[in-house]
């Protein structure tokens, strides 16, 4: 029996209605899997392909035959705005079934909770620090909500690969299934899965169950991609230069920027007005400065405001406005906005994405294109790259533009190898372990330290973990009070600890700052953080507002809307980037290839990059001399590397070579001076490369460097060696270093050789 026949009627109807007219590849192996083996599933396939509908027609079509008596299957998403995208397209495809399907976050009503929770059934779409929430809250409901739970559904798996929120997915996962006694298989969906056989691994920790991995030819789509570079200065990089092999505009102008608009800025309002266009930037902050300066050419220019606003701090009634606006085809608007729209949640017929600067990995480039060419569009993609023009006295390492580099790396290491970044699986999650341990006596109340560490270090995203490094944590948390030791000798969770636990951001891993909330009289726009005094300007919701009132014990900012502009800060957004960028990022500098996409500025920029680095030496020579004793030394290493790097050379080579002033440029350059030549500085290296290194060593003396969420409550001694051995990436490194120093010395020794 095929996949089709196999299915349930009311899932025939549903396709028939939609005028499918045939099953996708993903639908019919997807369904081969779930109907006939007992394995879990990892689905990878481009946005837009059905893998949604892939996992969910075999599932409700086992639950038509034979319906769970609790929930049957849960449903894990990364954002709100997923999950309330999901729960409207499950509705309508369950409705005919009387299969119910419940979402549960924090925007969710209380009144269709406790519904779920009277009648346990259907399928349960839910966020990570929600099911968090469920675990600790509703401890004692759990057999009775997921006793007969078959199926978990992780959607958008890739971006739960990352960090810490995807470790405690898992932890929640096993955790659940322990209480409830259930074993349910685990279906993963992504559209930009980098290692499928590392993903496969990750899904199944913990079940005792393979992963199949359906291997999807995917069909060729041709892309509509475009790259432009602007100074943000008026003069350009093609100006006065002969016309050159350029991409033309991909569509002409629908309006006029005001005169003097930055040329970047202009150049995106004019090519959105009557479009429908998302426009990707790389922090709230920049999100909160591009809306500001588009809506003030509108205004400029006597127009209706035709532009949104969506990120993570603002309030849930503007995400949904911005939301309901992109999926209403009528609606000829442009939302500006950051990862937040960037997974798989459906904003109806978009016409292009611009992206502003570089973003940090081929896998959001792939997400963010994602976003448009569904409903027969091709995908298309306008890259914006912006640049201050450098100085004539500027210093060589500063004149490169990197993000350009950047970017057309991202878009060649995917179109020619179809490269996606591989998960880092290898760390050593200590401010995972506390709060996986904290939430575990939360939920469970007194347990002994062997039960304790039972049902923690168990779990199997603790593999790492030793014995001994959970003792040290558990001394720690007793002596600081986070945990209690009772009079029998059992734990508890300690008054330190309790105001962690019974805060509401508890229930996330991921980092956040303290924040304020902004209101203007009754209206909520968002949160920040590092709130001005009265009577300062702030920009939130894509508006300027001057701060009346400042209520720090309640953490309220109190505002006006003003006219004007000012920056936004939300946070530090630390980038992340791979080697395997930065070594095509050379590539970039050495080729003489033209790349089909690149417009006139941007292909005129990057010929006077190639100049200068073939002139300066840059593309086959590491360490550069500025001047003097100023030096310049270009890695091209990623960015955990990178971080290895400096702490090598402040470590084991600065007094030996009495470096001073390492100034550094993440992950693109480091700047110092230096009381010693090229050849004492590589055979310093070399010499230093060569002597074993502990990772501990690269950890500077009383550091403690907090990366995670909860790293300020563990034991310094584990916070550091977290640090050494899941952060830093010594091997990259001195793989990188020991090629530096054979290519030099066997280049010098070449030299020799070539005098006789």
């Amino acid at each position: 029996m095929n996949v089709f026949d196999r299915y349930a009627p009311f899932v025939q109807d549903f396709i028939y209605r939609n005028n499918w007219e045939s099953l996708r590849a993903i639908q019919a192996a997807a369904g081969d899997v779930i109907f006939n083996t007992d394995d879990n599933l990892l689905l990878t396939a481009s946005t837009a392909s059905g893998k949604t509908e892939a996992a969910f027609f075999p599932i409700l079509t086992l639950f038509s035959e034979d319906m769970p008596s609790s929930v049957g299957a849960i449903y894990i998403g990364p954002l709100k705005a997923l999950i309330n995208d999901q729960f409207s397209r499950l509705n309508d495809l369950c409705e005919d079934a009387g299969i119910p399907v419940w979402h549960w976050h924090g925007d969710v009503a209380q009144s269709h909770k406790a519904r779920m929770m009277k009648n346990p059934s259907g399928i349960l779409q839910i966020t990570p620090e929600s099911l968090e929430a469920m675990l600790i809250r509703r401890h004692s409901a759990l057999v009775k909500l997921f006793g007969d739970l078959r199926f978990i559904v992780i959607d958008e798996l890739h971006s739960l690969m990352r960090g810490d929120r995807g470790g405690q997915t898992l932890c929640l996962i096993e955790r659940l299934c322990r209480q409830a006694g259930v074993n349910p298989r685990r279906i993963g969906l992504s559209a930009t899965i980098g290692d499928p056989k590392a993903a496969g691994e990750f899904l199944s920790y913990g079940t005792g169950r393979r992963t199949a991995v359906p291997k999807i030819e995917a069909k060729g789509s041709k892309w509509r991609l475009s790259m432009e570079h602007f100074y943000i200065s008026n003069v350009q990089a093609a100006d006065g230069k002969p016309d050159q092999k350029a991409l033309p505009v991909l569509e002409n102008a629908t309006d006029k920027a005001p005169e003097n608009a930055d040329p970047g800025m202009g150049y995106v309002f004019e090519h959105t007005r009557g479009k429908k266009c998302l426009v990707f930037v790389n922090s709230r902050e920049e999100c909160e400065a591009v809306t500001t300066t588009l809506r003030s050419y509108c205004e400029a220019k006597h127009e209706r405001d035709r532009f949104l606003i969506h990120h993570g701090n603002l309030s849930t009634s503007y995400r949904e406005t911005a939301e309901t606006a992109m999926k209403d085809d009528d609606v000829q608007m442009t939302t500006v906005t950051t990862a937040t729209l960037e997974l798989g949640i459906d904003i109806g017929r978009l016409e292009r994405a611009f992206q502003i600067d570089a973003p940090f990995t081929v896998s959001s480039f792939l997400q963010r294109m994602g976003r448009t060419g569904r409903r027969d569009l091709p995908p298309e993609m306008w890259f914006v790259i912006r640049e201050d023009m450098p100085e004539p006295r500027t210093m060589l390492p500063s004149t490169v533009p990197w993000k350009l580099l950047q970017g057309i790396a991202l878009v060649q290491v995917y179109l020619e190898e179809r490269w996606v970044e591989p998960p880092r699986l290898d760390r050593l999650p200590f401010s995972l372990l506390y709060h996986q341990t904290m939430s575990t006596l939360a939920s469970c109340g007194e347990l002994t330290p062997a039960q304790l560490a039972q049902r923690v270090l168990t779990l199997k995203y603790f593999h790492r973990i030793s014995p001994e490094d959970y003792k040290i944590l558990l001394r720690h948390l007793i002596e600081t009070d986070h945990i209690q030791r009772t009079d029998e000798g059992g734990l508890i969770v300690g008054l330190a600890g309790e105001r962690i636990v019974n805060n509401f951001r508890f229930f996330a891993v991921f980092q956040e700052n303290e924040e304020y909330t902004v209101r203007c009289e009754s209206q909520e726009l968002g949160t920040l953080v590092m709130p001005p005094p009265v009577g300062e300007k702030i920009a939130i919701a894509g508006q300027v507002w001057i701060v009346t009132e400042l209520d720090r014990k309640r953490h309220l900012v109190f505002c006006e809307p003003v006219k004007g502009k000012v920056p936004a800060y939300f946070g530090d957004c630390p980038g992340d980037i791979n080697t395997k960028i930065l070594e095509r990022m050379k590539q970039v500098l050495c080729e003489d290839k033209t790349y089909p996409y690149l417009m006139k500025n941007a292909a005129a920029r990057l010929s006077q990059a190639r100049f200068s680095a073939r002139n300066s030496g840059i593309v086959c020579e590491n360490l550069i001399n500025l001047g003097g004793d100023m030096w310049a030394l270009f890695p091209w290493l990623g960015t955990y590397s990178f971080f290895a790097l400096e702490r090598f050379l402040n470590v084991r080579c600065r007094e030996k070579l009495r470096m001073r002033g390492l100034d550094s440029c993440r992950p693109y350059f480091i700047q110092f001076t230096m009381a010693a030549d090229e050849y004492t500085f590589f055979s310093t290296l070399r010499e230093e490369a060569a002597r074993p290194i502990d990772p501990m060593e690269l950890v500077y003396p009383k550091e403690v460097p907090l990366f995670e969420k909860y790293d300020e409550f563990l034991p310094a001694e584990l916070v550091r060696r977290g640090f050494a051995y899941g952060v830093l990436d010594i091997d990259g490194m001195l793989n990188a270093v020991n090629s530096w120093c054979d290519r030099f010395f066997g280049d010098s020794k070449n030299e020799i050789n070539s005098f006789g």
